[in-house]
């Protein structure tokens, strides 16, 4: 059990938490936090180290930075060369029903799983 006073959580909107959750369903990006937990890494070196493309790496980085959950930036190297570096920013998540339904009072357009718009309908709308 999670002692809310030892925690410093702010919590988000419900857009905000639906974006961060819909990026943290997805293995991954879950390895991906985890693997910059212990500090930021180049998109090259972190690629090596996951065992997945540059490309696809990017990919996830951007959804996560969407969300808030990492953050790039771009650094010169000792040669000169730009490499773009990201770090996992401070968060925090206490979910209870209650909170939830606070959340979902904030969202401002209902959302799928991938946090596409969904239409009054229920079926997708434009992605």
């Amino acid at each position: 059990m999670i002692d809310e006073s030892d925690t410093n959580v702010t919590l988000a909107s419900g857009d905000d938490l639906l974006r961060a959750l819909a990026a943290l369903a997805s293995p991954h990006r879950l390895r991906i936090i985890a693997a910059l937990a212990g500090g930021r890494n180049y998109v090259s070196q972190l690629a090596r180290d996951l065992g997945v493309s540059r490309t696809l790496l990017l990919l996830h980085l951007q959804r996560l930075e969407a969300a808030g959950l990492v953050v790039g930036h771009l650094e010169l190297s000792a040669d000169g060369k730009a490499m773009k570096y990201f770090e996992v920013t401070p968060f925090a998540f206490v979910l209870t029903a209650e909170r939830i339904a606070e959340a979902t009072r904030t969202l401002t357009t209902p959302r799928d799983g991938d946090g596409a718009p969904v239409a009054k309908d229920g079926t997708e709308g434009d992605r």
